[in-house]
């Protein structure tokens, strides 16, 4: 399975991120897919994830800030926010889950892309 992720960077507090994530070689189909972040010194947390009927978990404090979409046919997906802080910073990593059976899921996740927002 790759994982090909685009975006991240240097961004200006106030400005806007547009992560993309591309899923591709994967003998199983993909399930739920998702963006995770770290901050140094912190746990990883969910941004948010969405499953293939488009239904979005967002993690604590993420809703109204940060949004994910999807292409199943092409299984992308994508996470974009406006009005980014200081606190945003961190390695967003992209995450999907490989449906082996109809009842077993395996996480994959991708390398990580660093999100710096600072002026």
């Amino acid at each position: 399975v790759q994982l090909q992720a685009s975006g991240g960077g240097l961004v200006q507090p106030g400005g806007s991120l547009r992560l993309s994530c591309a899923a591709s070689n994967s003998p199983y189909r993909i399930d739920n897919m998702g963006w995770y972040r770290q901050a140094p010194g912190k746990q990883r947390e969910l941004v948010a994830d969405i499953t293939t009927y488009g239904h979005v978990n967002y993690g604590g404090g993420m809703k109204g800030r940060f949004d994910i979409s999807r292409d199943n046919a092409n299984n992308t997906v994508w996470l974009v926010a406006d009005g980014l802080k200081p606190e945003d910073s961190g390695v967003y990593y992209c995450k999907v889950d490989l449906k082996l059976t109809w009842s077993q899921t395996r996480p994959y996740w991708g390398q990580g892309t660093q999100v710096t927002v600072s002026s």
